[in-house]
């Protein structure tokens, strides 16, 4: 007897209404929300402080995801996991003592992260960073380490019981604060006849952070008032090393999953770092390689990313779906499934690539009055059908239980990129990192396939 294929309700029960379809569309259609307002908020950045002050702004945007990676990442997910494990028992009192200890490790972990940046700031950007002037973006942008922990980790504890209103809410809340406020304070200093500088973006990082925490707070306190009244809390007390127990599985859990985050982090930061001093070495001036940094990370890649969030919506449903269809040996629909991702992403990327290709000079200087963004945009497109492919590849991958060999992926394609960094950028500008980039996601599809090669 033929075994339904993987889009079929009769494979995949939990596509008829269920929790999961209801909170990946929440999740994707505020997702898409906040991709747009983050879109058209680059343009307004990349016209009130110019194409050197974006590079500027975007050299410590590494530095955040090493924090995040160590404060908050790991821990989250070993959160969501350990409540969705007492939520299918309704034993939301433990689910409660779970989310308060991951809380408390990882806001002791961002505020060690927070006195370290600040402390630290001017040795970071004039030694890691090798530009002194993200000094002040980074001790603006450290405030909002602990405010980023706390609706990570109550996100992470919503995302464990299958209510995604929360995290849905605080993402586009965040957003709509960190823009609001940048449009407000560079509004206000505009009109005292002055220009604003970057360290307004910085400071709408933190008013966002603070905004979305500001949310989820009061959720969190709302959602136990109800599930645990007071007598019932006053009832029922922790049992004795019921707290070491649950440290034990949070940080057990979480270690490895930041080490790995770290370790891509890491590399992605000395990548950063090092793309506008490769760039001076090959003749640029401080200030034009900051510019081109700033052009080709703020301006042009954004675009380039910007249809994936067709692809990063599928992965989420995909990934659960290969892994049942896994459980249960069915091979005719992880076929299936392997086909349909080919043929959308090849089909999605082939058509992203014709238009930016075409298009790309037009849409560079019309959204953001650069021509070499429009540049960039031509050279990026021809990497569209390999950059959306990969996304559903991997989350295949993880359905198959192949994370390990994604890591090194991952991993692998990094230290390319790094290779080019170092040894083609000062012979060929910035024109060898995108040769790079391009080599690294036809790598990384060729490497998707192998494992995948008997489902073709």
């Amino acid at each position: 007897m033929r075994k339904p294929g993987i889009l079929s309700r009769k494979s995949l029960p939990f596509l008829a209404g269920s929790p999961l379809v209801t909170g990946t569309l929440i999740l994707t259609a505020t997702g898409l929300a906040s991709r747009l307002i983050g879109f058209f908020y680059r343009i307004y950045l990349s016209r009130l402080f110019g194409e050197e002050n974006i590079g500027i702004y975007q050299l410590i945007s590494p530095v955040m995801a090493l924090v995040f990676s160590l404060s908050a990442a790991g821990i989250q997910s070993a959160i969501s996991k350990f409540v969705a494990g007492k939520a299918a028992l309704h034993d939301y009192k433990t689910s409660g003592r779970i989310l308060l200890v991951g809380f408390t490790y990882s806001l002791f972990l961002s505020l060690l992260c927070m006195a370290g940046v600040w402390r630290f700031s001017d040795f970071i950007a004039a030694y890691l960073l090798f530009e002194k002037r993200c000094a002040p973006l980074l001790r603006i942008a450290a405030l909002s380490f602990p405010f980023s922990c706390a609706h990570s980790c109550i996100n992470g504890y919503f995302y464990g019981i299958r209510k995604t209103g929360v995290p849905a809410s605080t993402q586009l809340i965040e957003q709509l604060c960190r823009v609001g406020s940048v449009f407000f304070i560079a509004g206000r200093i505009l009109s005292g006849g002055r220009q604003p500088t970057v360290t307004v973006a910085a400071a709408g990082l933190a008013i966002g952070e603070l905004g979305s925490m500001m949310i989820s707070l009061p959720a969190a306190y709302l959602h136990f008032s109800r599930k645990l009244p007071r007598t019932e809390h006053a009832a029922r007390r922790a049992k004795p090393g019921t707290y070491a127990v649950l440290s034990r599985q949070i940080l057990g859990f979480a270690a490895p999953l930041c080490a790995n985050r770290l370790c891509l982090n890491l590399l992605q930061a000395i990548e950063a770092a090092c793309i506008p001093a490769k760039l001076q070495i090959f003749g640029h001036s401080v200030a034009d390689s900051l510019s081109v940094y700033g052009v080709l990370t703020g301006m042009a890649l954004p675009l380039i990313f910007f249809p994936g969030t067709l692809t990063n919506s599928v992965s989420v449903l995909l990934m659960p779906a290969i892994s049942e269809a896994d459980s249960l040996n069915d091979q005719r629909a992880i076929k299936q499934a392997v086909h349909k991702c080919l043929s959308c992403c090849i089909l999605l990327g082939s058509c992203c690539c014709f238009l930016f290709l075409c298009l790309g000079r037009a849409i560079g200087i019309r959204l953001f009055g650069s021509e070499l963004a429009g540049h960039f945009i031509m050279i990026l497109s021809f990497m569209c059908p390999f950059l959306y492919l990969n996304t559903t590849l991997t989350s295949i991958l993880h359905g198959l239980g192949k994370t390990g060999y994604s890591f090194f992926l991952n991993l692998t394609s990094l230290l390319l990129r790094l290779l080019f960094v170092f040894h083609a950028i000062p012979v060929y500008g910035i024109k060898g990192y995108l040769a790079g980039m391009l080599l690294s996601q036809l790598y990384t599809t060729v490497c998707c396939l192998i494992p995948l090669r008997k489902y073709l």
